[in-house]
């Protein structure tokens, strides 16, 4: 059998417990109700209400096992299942978050914990809305509380190896401007990671607009929070002036394409990145699809139909999209050090005809996770 070896892939965003959601997110769209995003959180909040500690961990082993399979190497899990279901804290505040990074060490990926802060369902008439039924165990009362969950974390996982903590903020719509400001600082001071969505749907613009006067990217360039060692998970819906800003701030942008269009949020306009330079990296979200192939072509046959040209996103990284990648979403992970690698089938009928010199085009056009031959077993 002829092998090749690749560095395995860094997925920067996931929400682990969303595995489950396959299938019975979609009852909905298929009844012909008219569904979008805001109706499929309905289903997400069920399903995050239905967890445990224990519950999580399982979970997690689940979704880290098939990351593993595909050629993950490495995740960033955006946590904002936090509390109890009546939003008191567990005995230990971090329960939640350590089923899932010791799920994830049992099956050899490195993980870097984004906790999210949560603290509202928006903003309305001038003041903050009060988290929905469904939002409460997402949320703290103060952002001082979630910095020093954030903090304990982090002490808990300095004697751990494969496992890293940064910060996160759930949206501009699930915090106000002064916690980003607050988490900016923290992050700042610490030289911790930062992750947020921002710009997945248009309505969140809309609302945006109203309580700040300004597009979600312009908000979190003015609190601070856009760096190098940011992360600004979607992106989709920006202007030429959001493309700047992240530009110069040098953040990086994390798409999920498959995500993205299971989610009907839109596409990432790939070419106006390429053009300003902006770093970007990918990742899984909701776990429709564990496939870093699959993310990959989506991403660069959306580009080439945004242009209608074949010169993309593979092209201008020299023909290695599949290294670009794993690059950029260490560094949004803050991971450092050299990558786990993965074990390809150069036999598999996928890419059996493909020339050595060739590979790296066609890891990003016609390979998918089924010519992972090894990978790091879990246990």
């Amino acid at each position: 059998m002829r092998t090749a070896v690749v560095p395995a892939m860094a997925n920067a965003h996931s929400h682990a417990f969303q595995l489950d959601l396959r299938g019975a997110a979609e009852r909905v769209s298929a009844a012909g109700a008219g569904d979008d995003f805001w109706s499929w959180r309905t289903e997400m909040y069920r399903l995050a209400g239905s967890h445990d500690p224990e519950s999580m961990r399982e979970v997690g082993h689940r979704v880290y096992a098939q990351m593993v399979a595909a050629g993950y190497g490495a995740v960033g899990e955006f946590h904002y299942v936090h509390h109890r279901i009546d939003g008191t804290p567990y005995e230990d505040p971090n329960a939640m978050a350590k089923a899932l990074a010791l799920a994830a060490v049992a099956c050899g990926l490195e993980i870097t914990l984004l906790p999210a802060a949560y603290h509202r369902s928006g903003w309305a008439a001038g003041a903050d809305t009060p988290p929905a039924a469904g939002q409460v165990r997402f949320c703290d009362p103060f952002v001082e509380a979630y910095l020093e969950r954030v903090d304990a974390l982090r002490e808990w996982a300095a004697g751990l190896e494969r496992v890293s903590v940064g910060v996160a903020a759930h949206s501009v719509r699930a915090v106000p401007a002064s916690w980003l400001e607050a988490i900016a600082r923290h992050a700042d001071a610490h030289g911790l990671v930062r992750h947020v969505h921002a710009s997945e749907q248009r309505r969140e613009l809309s609302e945006c607009d109203a309580e700040h006067g300004c597009s979600p990217i312009e908000l979190l360039a003015r609190t601070g929070f856009l760096g190098p060692r940011t992360s600004v998970i979607h992106a989709i819906h920006v202007s030429d002036a959001d493309v700047q800003l992240l530009a110069e701030s040098e953040s990086i942008v994390v798409t999920c394409p498959t995500t993205e269009g299971n989610l009907g949020d839109g596409h990432l306009p790939g070419l106006r990145y390429r053009d300003a330079g902006v770093r970007l990296a990918i990742g899984t979200d909701e776990q429709i699809r564990i496939d870093p192939f699959e993310e990959l072509r989506e991403m660069e046959t959306l580009a080439r139909r945004e242009g209608q040209t074949r010169f993309a996103l593979l092209a201008a990284a020299g023909g290695d999209l599949w290294g670009q990648m794993v690059a950029n979403g260490r560094a949004s992970l803050g991971l450092i050090g050299e990558p786990a690698t993965i074990e390809l089938n150069l036999d598999h009928p996928e890419i059996a005809s493909v020339a050595e010199i060739d590979l790296g085009l066609a890891l990003a056009t016609c390979a998918s996770a089924s010519v992972v031959r090894r990978s790091v077993s879990c246990s």
